[in-house]
């Protein structure tokens, strides 16, 4: 038999997932870094973006009792899923390092916002469907 069998992990999906991982260790060691070096401004906000995106899910917080289990409500589906789409805080980090933009807090910020993103795509989770299950 060709191809994956049931209960296996392809090993596109193994690449896929440790590029991600190994990406948020990059970006989280990128906000320490500049944390450590312009101080608890810059480690505040790359903290506060690395929770930030998971916040969307209190859009619906009246509705998650009566969820089924690994689904979001879908009116906090386009919060949740503008938070975790990774090209925003890509394109954000390019014009930031080609503008005359010197903030680094920001810079930070954005650190922490990717980072989280990529972890999240390293365990599997990525963007909801309009009903709000996992897609993919």
């Amino acid at each position: 038999m060709t191809g994956p069998t049931a209960g296996t992990t392809p090993v596109r999906t193994i690449l896929r997932r440790t590029a991600w991982f190994a990406g948020g260790l990059f970006w989280s060691a990128f906000a320490v870094l500049e944390a450590v070096n312009h101080g608890w401004l810059a480690g505040a906000l790359a903290l506060l973006f690395f929770v930030l995106p998971d916040l969307a899910f209190l859009v619906a917080l009246d509705e998650a009792p009566h969820m089924t289990k690994g689904r979001l409500a879908p009116r906090a589906v386009p919060y949740y899923n503008a938070a975790h789409r990774a090209l925003v805080p890509l394109t954000l980090i390019v014009l930031y390092t080609v503008t005359p933009m010197s903030w680094v807090p920001a810079f930070a910020a954005l650190c922490g916002w990717i980072a989280h993103i990529s972890y999240d795509r390293a365990f599997g989770y990525g963007l909801r469907t309009k009903e709000g299950f996992q897609r993919g």
